[in-house]
């Protein structure tokens, strides 16, 4: 029987912000949106989703007068995003 997916990451640009975060731990927003091709706004509002879920904190501060966002990975959302790669491999009939 299929586990459910976390419906929170089946959507492509959350699931391809928790990658980039699971493999650097934090980022900036600029960084994140250089990555994953999304437009700001796209952007900004998958952020405020994953936040919302405690997948990832978000610290809003600045630097040199600019506003600077920075994402980070919190234990729920690394675990979340585990739980995701191994329902997706069994769907695939993988296991490692």
């Amino acid at each position: 029987m299929f586990k459910e997916l976390d419906p929170l990451l089946h959507s492509q640009l959350r699931l391809a912000i928790m990658s980039v975060l699971i493999s650097v731990k934090e980022a900036e927003f600029s960084y994140l949106k250089e990555k994953t091709g999304a437009t700001a706004g796209n952007l900004s509002v998958q952020i405020s989703k994953l936040s919302e879920a405690d997948y990832i904190t978000v610290e809003k501060t600045f630097r040199d007068n600019y506003p600077l966002t920075v994402c980070k990975v919190t234990g729920k959302g690394i675990t979340a995003f585990d739980t995701y790669v191994k329902a997706i491999k069994e769907y695939l009939g993988t296991k490692s």
